[in-house]
């Protein structure tokens, strides 16, 4: 029986035969529209709105019956920002990428969304002795400030990652892109936890969205999985399911109610998008269904308490699997 979630899904993944994004984004929203469950979207910015504007994509939303969730910026795009966006050594393409992302935002608001997302692949450096690092934080500090400001009703969502494209990110862990939200001091900033980004950092996901709301705002949560060597997109608890479980518990605690958006990638191993997206949100509302009757449990909340492992995983087991002892 659904949960009554709010899932949206990678819209990239509904590409036909990989083709480029901008002349097939009524393909794909149409195709995502097919998979029931999925009830809203996220765009990335300026990608998708090559050959459609902003009212155009929402009224071909609405006709699929999704809703927008936000946009989400995709600089590593652009050859000029190959050496960074917002730490770029040249001021002028610095200013670039703010105005870009202003763009954006002016784009979200439009549509009447409310978040923007910034995934900061390209910032950060590939080699001892090539960047000067507090320039290129404050660069940074600074960047998110304006970006902030230029609408404060929409939400500013950094979304971490260790490397990729650059060797070493800016912010590639939970601990420093707190620093960062701290620092740039501004209420609509905030956290996207991804699921695999955050096994990449050798991070627990629960852990990690704890410490998020203790700190800041939990802006979006993209679900996945993966083997943590690499950004792996996989279907959701097929290879942390205890983890993913336990993600939930948290987010129930925490009170998170936002979307779960599908950060897979079916088109990696060619398998059917539509068919992958309805077995996310089958997994997913298994598993949310399993935390749910988790919270519940005084000895689970006992044997934690104690740091019981042998008894929590027992009962966690008893819940996903069926009663065996």
């Amino acid at each position: 029986m659904s949960l009554g979630g709010k899932y949206a899904a990678r819209l990239n993944a509904f590409k036909k035969n990989g083709g480029s994004c901008g002349c097939e984004i009524v393909q794909m929203i149409q195709a995502a529209g097919k998979v029931g469950g999925l009830n809203a979207a996220d765009l990335n910015f300026p990608d998708h709105f090559k050959d459609m504007n902003g009212p155009e994509i929402s009224e071909l939303l609405n006709d699929s019956g999704m809703a927008l969730n936000g946009l989400a910026m995709r600089y590593y795009t652009d050859p000029a920002f190959a050496l960074g966006a917002f730490t770029n050594p040249d001021p002028n393409v610095r200013q670039a990428a703010i105005d870009l992302t202003k763009k954006g935002i002016d784009t979200v608001a439009l549509m009447g969304g409310q978040l923007m997302t910034l995934w900061m692949g390209q910032d950060g450096f590939d080699y001892a002795m090539q960047c000067d690092y507090r320039a290129m934080w404050d660069s940074t500090i600074a960047a998110l400030q304006e970006v902030a400001d230029h609408n404060p009703e929409i939400d500013i969502a950094l979304e971490y990652k260790p490397n990729e494209p650059r060797a070493y990110a800016l912010m590639p862990d939970v601990g420093t892109t707190l620093l960062g939200v701290l620092e740039a001091d501004r209420p609509n900033i905030g956290v996207t936890l991804d699921f695999a980004h955050v096994l990449y950092a050798d991070e627990m996901p629960a852990h990690s969205a704890n410490l998020i709301g203790r700190h800041a705002q939990l802006m979006g949560v993209h679900l996945n999985d993966g083997n943590a060597k690499r950004d792996d997109g996989l279907m959701v608890g097929t290879v942390h399911p205890v983890a993913t479980v336990e993600l939930f518990c948290e987010l129930d605690r925490m009170g998170y109610d936002g979307v779960i958006y599908f950060d897979t990638f079916p088109d990696h191993s060619g398998l059917d998008p539509i068919e992958e997206a309805r077995t996310n949100i089958a997994i997913t509302e298994r598993l949310r269904a399993v935390a749910k009757e988790l919270a519940g449990n005084n000895e689970l909340t006992a044997a934690i308490s104690r740091q019981d492992a042998t008894q929590s995983q027992r009962i966690v087991a008893n819940a996903l699997y069926g009663n065996s002892a």
